[in-house]
């Protein structure tokens, strides 16, 4: 018996988004720790690499349901998600840190189970739908 493909697509995108978030957290860590950079700084830079990380696993891994033939504009819709997860996660990371006074290392791992849902969301909707309403919208005709 075959798994609901929806359920794989959404478990391939967590193990997509783990690989992006070691890559983002390794660099906040490293960037904070190491280096000394602000977190909220360390953060934005570990986010936007992680964003190709999981760009690049969604196109050739996760999502099998491509419909937007423009790749240019694919991409600038995922990466406008992605900033807009970004605001959440540093709004997450800030609250945590500066209002609740966690480690940034705890403020990171709560933020990326919020921007996981929210990009998968938005993603999933916006660029990876197969319904007729998101097509019409991503092709420009309402």
């Amino acid at each position: 018996m075959m798994a609901d493909p929806r359920i794989l697509e959404f478990l391939r995108y967590g193990m997509a988004s783990a690989a992006a978030l070691a890559v983002d957290f390794g660099l906040l860590v490293l960037l904070t720790s190491g280096f000394g950079v602000d977190y909220l700084v360390s953060a934005a830079i570990g986010f936007s690499v992680g964003v190709v990380v999981v760009y690049t696993l969604s196109i050739t891994w996760v999502f099998r349901g491509r419909t937007n033939e423009n790749r240019g504009s694919e991409f600038a819709i995922f990466v406008a998600i992605g900033i807009a997860g970004l605001g959440v996660n540093e709004l997450v990371m800030w609250q945590g840190t500066e209002t609740a006074g966690l480690p940034y290392q705890v403020s990171k791992l709560i933020s990326a189970g919020c921007v996981f849902l929210f990009n998968f969301t938005f993603r999933k909707l916006l660029l990876f739908s197969d319904l007729r309403i998101f097509r019409a919208l991503r092709a420009g005709h309402p």
